[in-house]
């Protein structure tokens, strides 16, 4: 029998033929009735339906209703998969083994999230390996959006009986080549709705002691600071929208939180806590866990109330972003840890976002 689909989405609109492939919905389902709908374009994420403290489902997760809508998104890398390289580059430029490479500035002057047809603009190979599991394979092309070497990558999508959403990325180049993997999802726990609140009231909670603070176009200065006496300490829970606002450069510099926390970490690789985010109103909690040294805590600035799945809107700061990651312009940045990926090694990462009530 089939199971009913909670978030009303229907597959037959994300059917389509998109770069010659197919483009299709694909649905994970637990024991819980937690269920997660995704497209091979991009890895779109287009629906996560979690339960209340009250047992009422709601949608999560900020996407489209349709291929056309995820395809044509005025926020092309929403709740998308980003690569090859997550984040900014400087000019988008950088070296590698004496010669330098250039890269699409997207973001202003900068380079951002592997370009503009980068891995959230293709269609993935996609691979349903059972109610819980979904694979997606997708080769860049030797100097695909201006990286060198070709990298094969493999992303694994779980939903596990204890409703985390496991995301697992495996990659290999045939010559020298630089990869930071991440996901980009729009996490609304409210709920989504016309117009998604806010989550300024959400509580959250970083796992981290320092943060990368940024320049005036969002490039790391280079400086590692403390969190401590900053609007950026979460290390105790409190209110995203508490700082938000501060008469301080940096949150001026993101137009509020719009930057890459230094994760707490006993060794490198470790999967570990990386924050906490409960909604007070409804009860739901989400939890990150990753091997990733970083996490950028993007809140949403430049939402600007585009609309989305059942005519739902996004106004500015109704999602927060929680991308697992390597740091920004690390390529530029020799003293932050490695982004190389050489023939004959396996890039790996792990992230997982595990949902629960209080």
């Amino acid at each position: 029998m089939e199971k009913t689909n909670l978030s009303g989405l229907k597959r037959e609109d994300f059917q389509a033929v998109v770069q010659g492939k197919e483009t299709d919905l694909y649905t994970l389902s637990n024991d819980n009735g937690v269920q997660i709908q995704v497209t091979n374009y991009g890895g779109a994420v287009v629906a996560i339906m979690v339960p209340d403290r009250d047992g009422n489902f709601a949608n999560v997760i900020q996407g489209h209703t349709n291929i056309d809508e995820v395809v044509n998104s005025p926020e092309p890398f929403l709740s998308t998969l980003i690569g090859r390289y997550g984040n900014r580059i400087c000019k988008g430029k950088f070296t590698m083994n004496g010669k330098e490479y250039t890269l699409a500035c997207n973001n202003g002057v900068n380079h951002l999230h592997g370009g503009p047809t980068g891995c959230h603009a293709r269609v993935w190979d996609a691979e349903q390996v059972n109610d819980q599991e979904l694979v997606l394979r997708y080769t860049f092309a030797y100097y695909e959006e201006g990286f060198p070497g070709e990298l094969r990558m493999t992303v694994k999508y779980s939903l596990t009986n204890d409703n985390e959403f496991v995301i697992d990325y495996r990659g290999t180049t045939n010559k020298k080549t630089i990869v930071n993997m991440t996901h980009h999802a729009f996490f609304s726990l409210t709920g989504i709705a016309n117009p998604t609140p806010t989550q300024l009231d959400c509580e959250l909670q970083i796992n981290a002691d320092f943060y990368l603070p940024i320049d005036e176009t969002s490039i790391p200065t280079g400086e590692i600071l403390k969190v401590e006496g900053t609007p950026f300490d979460f290390r105790t829970p409190k209110l995203v929208g508490k700082d938000i606002e501060a008469d301080d450069e940096q949150i001026k510099n993101g137009s509020g939180f719009d930057h890459n926390y230094i994760l707490n970490k006993k060794e490198p690789g470790e999967l570990s806590l990386a924050c906490r985010l409960k909604d007070p109103k409804s009860g739901r909690v989400l939890e990150t866990y990753t091997t990733e040294p970083g996490l950028q805590f993007y809140s949403g600035n430049f939402l600007s109330g585009i609309k989305g799945q059942h005519d739902a809107t996004f106004p500015k700061r109704s999602g927060l972003c929680f991308e697992a990651q390597h740091f920004p312009d690390t390529p530029n940045r020799p003293y932050f840890p490695t982004v190389i990926l050489k023939p004959g090694e396996i890039y790996t990462q792990k992230t997982v976002y595990k949902f629960d009530v209080e």
